[in-house]
């Protein structure tokens, strides 16, 4: 049974249990567990002290520790935070601004500059003044820790949105902990274990790296985004720390498996692989499960909208290049459901339908966006006698002879081409399957009525369209294939379609 403790109470705990234990390491520092929640409170301490509660934090910090503190402070607080990566362009984070209406910013000096060109008149904590100056009074701490409810939101965390404007996924303290704590069941997050961050904090997927730490116990490491440019520098980089447990996005698990740098050094420490976000090519995986035959490697399906994980398959078959790798089952106490165009269950394998997502993990909605939200954050369409929300993802799935849950693509994804209904993303699976090919991304050209095909890989183009007529219908190749230097990619680390939709709507 749950109870109303929060992330920041989980870390409080778990640094009475492990005072001395480093929890985090990043290029600058290393710091214990004690020593972590300790920057925490005092950061807390100057939010409580200005009077703030239940109110929205912009924390604008490089991906580091302080980024992490300052995370735990805001939980401490009883308010809720929203990272504004300081790599993001400031047209965003205006958007951002705009939507959350943030009444306190977090920050330091390095970043003190670019903070004050945003924050207006509204007040701002450093973190060195905090962290030098504050004392901890915990009896204030704990008379506003008993103050929040685990309803009171937890975080803001901003996707993208397709109309360019960020959408801002609000869910409690309950929701997270509800769902890591059952997503521990199947993520099998121990306290012997070291992680390597990959995504960026305001990323759903960043949070496990976050906050496993607090609840079991874990430790965390933090590099450079260089790193992930030169593999001699990252595969080094796990060695020499024994990294245990990676949750990545494909393309960085994709960046190793394509330039074969797994010989470069022992990476036999990898006991555990996660990945989600967007669709793992099999030869990624079957290259790392060539070097790593041991490893447990789930391929994770989830968004921000359902806290992360919805549904997992353990990669524990042989599969073929061209092959769709199954997104699964659900994870312990989320029900997913298979709907059709007329609301109607689907149950029957290879009937394509929308996925929708039942669970206590599900957020809130879109923070100050209704219209938005009551798109997708809908009445259960098989549940007439009571009030109950579920996620509409607007993913297109289907089961297989197994009963597993396979994604074939997005409902915008979708297309109408020479009177065939055709998932980009079916194309995507079989390019991807082509020796030669590394990276690629299909998009719709409605202007020519063509099918555009962008990659990165050796292989050449006119080779590519060859091999490509003996894995596709005429129907189903694409119109003009495009070889690029390299593949674009937002800030999450998933490919940029909207640069991609850009380069292609100027030509």
């Amino acid at each position: 049974m749950l109870d109303k403790r929060t992330a920041a109470d989980y870390l409080e705990e778990t640094a009475r249990r492990l005072p001395d234990k480093v929890a985090y390491v990043d290029p600058g520092r290393s710091v214990t567990f004690s020593e972590v929640t300790l920057e925490a409170k005092k950061l807390a301490q100057a939010i409580v002290d200005r009077g703030f509660f239940k109110s929205p934090v912009a924390v604008y910090l490089d991906k580091s520790i302080e980024c992490i503190a300052a995370i735990f402070g805001v939980g401490f607080s009883g308010n809720f935070y929203t990272v504004l990566d300081t790599e993001m362009p400031k047209a965003r984070v205006d958007k951002i601004l705009d939507t959350l209406q943030p009444e306190i910013f977090l920050t330091d000096k390095a970043h003190l500059d670019a903070v004050k060109e945003f924050s207006g008149d509204k007040p701002v904590v450093l973190y060195e003044e905090a962290v030098e100056k504050e004392d901890v009074d915990e009896e204030a701490l704990t008379k506003v820790r008993e103050k929040i409810q685990s309803s009171d939101l937890m975080y803001v965390l901003f996707t993208s949105g397709s109309t360019g404007n960020p959408k801002g996924v609000a869910a409690s303290h309950y929701m997270y902990v509800y769902y890591f704590i059952n997503a521990q069941k199947v993520d099998q997050y121990e306290e012997s274990d070291v992680l390597l961050n990959q995504t960026p904090f305001y990323f759903i997927m960043g949070g496990t790296d976050i906050f496993t730490p607090a609840f079991c116990g874990a430790t965390t490491h933090i590099i450079p985004k260089s790193y992930y440019a030169f593999p001699p520098l990252l595969v080094n980089y796990i060695a020499e720390h024994k990294i245990t447990f990676l949750m990545w996005v494909p393309s960085a698990l994709a960046m190793i498996a394509n330039t074969d740098a797994f010989g470069l050094a022992d990476i036999t420490c990898i006991k555990k692989i996660i990945t989600g976000g967007e669709v793992v090519p099999v030869k990624v995986v079957r290259a790392w499960k060539k070097h790593l035959p041991d490893c447990y490697f789930v391929n994770a399906y989830g968004s921000t909208e359902m806290t992360d994980g919805g549904t997992y398959y353990v990669i524990d078959r042989e599969f073929k290049d061209t092959d769709n790798l199954p997104i699964g089952i659900p994870y312990p106490n989320i029900d997913t459901m298979v709907i059709d165009e007329n609301n109607k269950l689907v149950t029957e394998p290879y009937v394509e339908g929308e996925l929708v997502i039942r669970s206590p993990s599900v957020a809130y909605g879109y923070y100050n966006d209704p219209e938005r939200t009551k798109e997708v954050f809908v009445q259960n369409p098989l549940n007439p006698y009571y009030e109950e929300k579920v996620y509409k993802t607007g993913d297109l799935v289907q089961y297989n002879s197994y009963g597993e849950i396979e994604y074939t693509g997005r409902r915008d994804f979708q297309i109408k081409h020479r009177g065939q209904r055709i998932e980009l993303g079916e194309i995507e699976i079989n390019v991807s399957s082509v020796e030669g090919v590394e990276e690629n991304a299909c998009l719709y050209d409605k202007k020519r009525e063509r099918i555009v095909l962008y990659y990165t890989g050796t292989i050449e183009e006119k080779q590519l369209r060859d091999q490509l007529k003996e894995l596709l219908p005429p129907y189903m190749l694409p119109g003009k294939r495009v070889q690029l230097d390299k593949m674009p990619h937002n800030l999450n680390g998933k490919i940029d379609r909207t640069a991609l939709r850009d380069r292609m709507e100027k030509k």
